[in-house]
């Protein structure tokens, strides 16, 4: 139990960096010795100082006998930073308890054995399902080539996204909205089709205090988007626009000279599964959908996403031409129907928000 509650304590502050550290996982560290805590750290972000190198500083000449309790496993290897095992070792730490191997299966393991060959005794899989839920997003990323996909709608009760007319502001309550944008502050990118950014005219940023703005994914077969649109002039954050081979050079050039990124995928229409392994190969290894019902339907159809928020407002909209939330063929079996595993449901507001996995929860291993 007491390796339990110091792991928690790990898992915990780890979490401080949440949205900060891609393409790096969250991990943090804490420092025990004679049954107390004397130090603790976490990893801030990719190129900055470890989780274990902050708590070993903290610890200094305490960290000599100590055990260091991690929430994954220390790096072997020379990255962006060099390598924790070896800080460890010369720390004089007697024990390192772990929740989980590295994932990456480049170096997973490795770590372990370099702090045994020291001498160092070495205990993994405390709290692993924890910490593995902690890291869905790295673990998917660095053993599939694949960013996390994460699919947002929000309707009314009986699914409708907008009115007849395209109204669609707002149909949920302020405090999903806010949710909404905690969403788009830890993920690296927000994901919709062309049609929203003809419709609305997005900006698609992080309305939070001290909020980090989301890369700002369009997909855009023809490139038609407007050079006046907000993702193309604000600045306010990265923008790429996926389009196809077909997609007029001039247009794609006056885009570039916007400032903004161009990434052809397929042919007639934006390959998902293309664009997807390009944007993970750019180090984006998590991505917020926010389309319409057309592109929620083709990320589905393509087996693309891995985990769903869905907002409910207790309003009944109707209209048999009024958009809803997946769109497109649809499937035409119910025992093809996309059925969310772990769920969970809560009141937001005025709201119900009911989310859950796609494909089951994810351990990735």
């Amino acid at each position: 139990m007491e390796d339990e509650e110091f792991m928690r304590e790990a898992l915990r502050i780890a979490k401080n960096a949440l949205g900060r550290t891609s393409p790096n996982p969250l991990v943090g560290a804490v420092v025990v010795k004679d049954g107390k805590i004397v130090a603790e750290g976490w990893h801030r972000q990719a190129g900055t100082p470890h989780a274990e190198i902050h708590a070993l500083n903290m610890a200094g000449e305490l960290a000599k006998g100590a055990t260091l309790y991690v929430t994954l496993e220390p790096c072997s290897h020379f990255g962006r930073t060099p390598p924790c095992a070896q800080k460890i070792i010369e720390c004089g730490i007697k024990k390192v308890v772990a929740a989980m191997e590295d994932p990456n299966p480049k170096v997973s393991g490795r770590g372990f054995e370099l702090l045994k060959s020291a001498g160092i005794e070495v205990e993994a899989g405390i709290l692993e399902a924890e910490a593995r839920k902690l890291n869905e997003v790295f673990i998917k990323w660095v053993t599939t080539g694949l960013p996390f996909v994460t699919m947002k709608f929000a309707s009314s009760l009986d699914g409708k996204i907008a009115t007849a007319t395209g109204e669609s502001q707002w149909i949920t309550c302020l405090e999903s909205r806010k949710f909404v944008h905690k969403l788009r502050d830890i993920n690296d990118a927000v994901l919709v089709g062309i049609g929203t950014v003809l419709a609305d005219n997005p900006s698609l940023t992080t309305r939070l205090i001290d909020g980090k703005s989301p890369i700002r994914i369009i997909l855009d077969s023809k490139a038609r988007i407007p050079l006046d649109s907000k993702v193309l002039t604000d600045k306010s954050a990265r923008t790429i626009i996926a389009v196809t081979e077909n997609a007029p050079s001039e247009k794609i050039s006056a885009i570039k000279n916007c400032g903004a990124e161009i990434i052809i995928a397929g042919d007639e229409q934006v390959d998902f599964k293309i664009l997807m392994k390009e944007l993970a190969r750019r180090e984006i290894t998590s991505v917020l959908v926010e389309g319409g019902g057309q592109v929620h339907f083709s990320m589905l159809k393509a087996g693309l996403v891995d985990k769903i928020y869905g907002f409910m407002a207790p309003k009944i909209i109707g209209g048999e031409k009024s958009l809803t939330s997946v769109e497109g063929e649809g499937f035409l079996k119910l025992s093809e129907a996309i059925t969310l595993k772990n769920f969970t449901s809560e009141k937001i507001g005025e709201d119900i928000l009911i989310s859950g996995y796609v494909k089951g929860d994810f351990v990735w291993k």
